[in-house]
């Protein structure tokens, strides 16, 4: 993959299906115009502290893997296959799930789908991508930007129509509330369900091993495609503010879908409809193809079953790897018991995170230590990005004692399987 490729993916991932629903939560917390706003753009610049350290990672260690590998030698190889270990079973299997099962809803939109029938496409959904990545990463890598451009233009598109189109009456009044400016703590609680939006950032440096110049390419994707969202999700918030008043947009559930009705009237839902579907196939290829390469290099170092390893003999993919990552998404969509699982360990992904950034002052510290590119701003940038990791799984904790207790039973587990790999 080259730096159009990898910048993609990074974009194709992160912009999901959460802003299509996420702008309801935010302004609901926040019921301030710039003060929403500003919890976009400040969730955006985490992000982007988020990855340029994953980046500075990604230039010392250009291997398959990403984070896992990361998290091997920056904390310990524990650290680093109970991050697989989850990623497996709840985080990205449940992600591919979750998306697919998004994606066949809004296919019953345009053809009546019973509940059997939304588990057959998201089914066919996560088996076709996963056709697609297994004829190899060229393959995968291709349909991403086609899915990722075709995104973005249909976005730029929404922003044509609503800021040329929309006028007189379709114009949303947004005035000034009397509502005061939010508080550090409600800041905080708006900024992590923008944070939640802007999810998978790190996923390109999965397949790092098939990336020309790694070194260098992947830095260049992480700022590319961070950047990209970051504008993209200010706009659609500006554009769904043009055509809905605040309080409407506070109190939708689909708030894409009814600004877009407001916008053109009945057929937008229809618009909407298409675009949701096209940005959860793209997500969905970009986890189906990033997810694969952690099991392959946990296998290499025997930290997972050897056949994970397995490397296609014409296709050059991790093709078991790959299936196997499509089994137990399909199973997950087919008995709908990931619902309780992902929500319960999905915060774990943050300790993880700061782990990972923690992993770059005990490297920084470590003889032969030589990335190519080393993140700015060190060490307040990492150190600012650890404690929001941390405001993060401390807020979670607070909110949801019990379901997060058992969400880090779940990943504890890992650690005698860790041994017995080992052994």
């Amino acid at each position: 993959m080259g730096v159009l490729a990898a910048s993609a993916i990074v974009a194709g991932i992160i912009l999901g299906t959460s802003i299509f629903v996420q702008p309801s939560e935010i302004s609901r917390l926040v019921p301030n115009v710039p003060a929403m706003m500003g919890v976009w753009l400040f969730a955006g610049l985490l992000t982007l502290c988020g990855a340029m350290a994953c980046a500075e990672l990604a230039s010392a260690f250009p291997e398959t893997g990403g984070v896992y590998v990361f998290l091997r030698e920056g904390i310990s190889p524990l650290a680093g296959f109970l991050w697989g270990w989850a990623m497996f079973w709840i985080m990205h299997s449940g992600i591919i799930a979750a998306i697919a099962m998004i994606v066949a809803r809004y296919v019953g939109y345009f053809t009546p789908l019973g509940d059997r029938g939304i588990q057959g496409v998201a089914i066919g959904v996560i088996l076709v991508l996963s056709c697609v990545n297994y004829f190899g990463v060229r393959q995968g890598s291709a349909v991403q930007t086609t899915l990722t451009s075709a995104k973005v233009l249909a976005l730029a598109l929404i922003f044509v129509l609503v800021f040329t189109v929309a006028g007189g009456g379709h114009v949303a009044t947004v005035t000034a509330t009397h509502e005061p400016l939010p508080g550090p703590r409600t800041f905080l609680l708006a900024t992590i369900a923008g944070l939640f939006a802007f999810g998978g950032w790190h996923m390109v440096t999965y397949a790092a091993g098939e990336t020309r110049t790694a070194g260098r390419t992947i830095p260049r994707a992480l700022f590319v495609g961070t950047l990209v969202v970051t504008v993209c999700y200010i706009g659609l918030n500006a554009a769904y503010l043009r055509v809905l008043p605040l309080q409407q947009m506070i109190t939708s559930q689909r708030v894409a879908a009814d600004a877009a009705n407001a916008l053109v009237g009945s057929w937008g839902a229809g618009l909407v409809s298409a675009l949701v579907i096209l940005s959860g196939a793209s997500a969905v290829n970009g986890v189906i193809l990033s997810g694969p390469r952690v099991y392959f290099a946990m296998a290499q170092d025997g930290r997972a079953f050897r056949w994970l390893a397995a490397i296609h003999p014409r296709f050059r993919t991790p093709h078991v790897a790959i299936f196997a990552q499509a089994i137990w998404a399909s199973v997950l969509v087919a008995t709908g018991s990931y619902r309780a699982l992902f929500t319960r360990v999905v915060f774990t992904e943050w300790i993880f995170f700061a782990l990972m950034v923690v992993g770059i002052f005990r490297l920084r510290r470590r003889p032969g230590y030589a990335p190519a590119y080393r993140v700015w701003g060190y060490p307040i940038v990492p150190a600012l990005f650890i404690a929001a990791c941390a405001a993060i799984v401390c807020n979670q904790i607070v909110a949801a004692p019990r379901e997060s207790a058992v969400g880090l039973l779940f990943v504890v587990t890992g650690w005698p399987i860790y041994y017995l790999f080992r052994a």
